[in-house]
């Protein structure tokens, strides 16, 4: 808290974040959030968005969701994407130190196909990917579609929010 002057925090650890700097409390879905979904960006003039279009892509896989309400009603959080059926997906700290992404921009094209096609050869019940394979055809190549708002996210965040704002002393 003292020496660092922005952490991104990633899925689980973005669940965890919120609760821990926040109290913004996380619900277990009925069903798993898993495929690749579109998300509209607000907030457009906040540096971590720069180069982001109107909406982009992001994989989802995960159990839980964060309280929409505890996120919004907390002066202290801006929500810059979200959803209307899958929520928030990136949320920021006023003061920019803490940042939020609740999806998986990091993934590669294949990741989410790799968990699908574990979870079949393990027999643990799993839906196909949304919005993923073309034509819904898992022998098909996925379409890699969040590569662009990914490399912008972690430019920005690493430029705007770590690399300016991280105090040198000269000597």
């Amino acid at each position: 808290k003292t020496n660092v002057t922005s952490t991104m925090h990633i899925c689980w650890g973005a669940q965890a974040g919120l609760y821990y700097h926040y109290g913004v409390h996380k619900h277990l879905l009925k069903e798993k959030v898993f495929g690749v979904y579109e998300f509209k960006v607000h907030h457009r003039k906040e540096p971590l968005l720069r180069g982001f279009d109107d909406v982009f892509y992001s994989p989802h896989s995960r159990y839980t969701v964060c309280d929409h309400d505890e996120i919004v009603n907390n002066e202290n959080l801006v929500v810059l994407a979200d959803d209307e059926k899958l929520g928030e997906c990136i949320v920021i700290s006023k003061d920019g130190k803490q940042i939020f992404v609740l999806g998986h921009l990091e993934y590669d094209r294949l990741t989410l196909d790799s968990e699908y096609k574990r979870d079949l050869k393990k027999h643990i019940p799993i839906t196909l990917p949304e919005n993923y394979y073309t034509n819904d055809d898992p022998n098909t190549k996925p379409l890699l579609r969040w590569r662009g708002a990914a490399n912008a996210l972690f430019s920005n965040w690493i430029n705007y929010y770590v690399y300016q704002n991280t105090p040198y002393e000269w000597e």
